[in-house]
């Protein structure tokens, strides 16, 4: 894979077509990479603890890297 860690890169297809953002984690066997606030995905938490109220966050899943580029500095 020719793409790193910490580099900019714009999504080519999919929903979130045409955004950029900073790559946060390359899956290598996988071959998918998970880009910083794209392909954003709810996921329902538990409570931790009793009394503790469940919750909803946002996760942001791994997008295949031929669909996304490279982009220039």
């Amino acid at each position: 894979m020719k793409i790193k860690k910490g580099e900019n890169v714009k999504v080519i297809t999919g929903k979130d077509k045409g955004k950029s953002g900073k790559i946060v984690r390359v899956l290598v066997k996988e071959n998918k990479v998970i880009v910083e606030g794209l392909n954003m995905m709810k996921k329902h938490q538990r409570p931790r603890k009793s009394g503790e109220k469940g919750s909803m966050v946002n996760i942001a899943m791994p997008i295949d890297v031929s669909n996304v580029k490279k982009l220039d500095k």
